[in-house]
């Protein structure tokens, strides 16, 4: 069985919809039983789309000739624009908030403000800890003038600021 792509399911989901909306209409427009024939129609076209659906979703490992021909081509199967489903995973977090109405696009904006903030923290952490390194290492050559060579050799290779001080 060829790999299922994104695309696939896109286009029974449409075909789902499509289904639903047509029985949909037909309820809507009832008029006796030549609309009951063509409602039983439509719900076993219904029924035929979701089995699709369901057997185009169903997790499947890479079969071993899917994973040698991998392994042979460094390039995945599916293009960019039309990725396996298997290689599809989101997190479960999204899935929450779809489930509770929610628009995913609130968590990533919360999840990249996030990310900010951790950023700004790190980056106060990394400068207060560079500044420290400078002082530290200004009072060590004053303090340890025979430590002096050590104390520019970790300045070097720590990216600290080279101070050259007068004895």
């Amino acid at each position: 069985m060829a790999p299922i792509t994104l695309s696939t399911v896109d286009d029974d989901l449409k075909e789902v919809i499509q289904h639903l909306f047509e029985i949909q209409s037909a309820v809507h427009g009832y008029l006796g039983p030549e609309t009951q024939t063509e409602l039983v129609r439509k719900i076993k076209n219904l029924t035929l789309a979701l089995s699709t659906l369901s057997t185009h979703t169903k997790p499947q490992p890479p079969s071993q000739d899917e994973e040698q021909k991998e392994k042979q081509d460094d390039t995945p199967e599916g293009s960019a624009n039309d990725p396996l489903l298997r290689d599809i995973q989101l997190p479960p977090e999204i899935i929450d908030y779809v489930d509770a109405a929610r628009n995913p696009d609130i968590y990533t904006r919360e999840f990249v403000e996030l990310v900010q903030r951790g950023n700004q923290d790190l980056k106060g952490k990394k400068e207060a800890f560079a500044s420290f390194r400078d002082v530290l290492a200004r009072e060590m050559r004053s303090a340890m003038p025979e430590c002096r060579g050590e104390v520019e050799r970790v300045l070097a290779a720590t990216g600290g600021a080279r101070v050259d001080t007068e004895q």
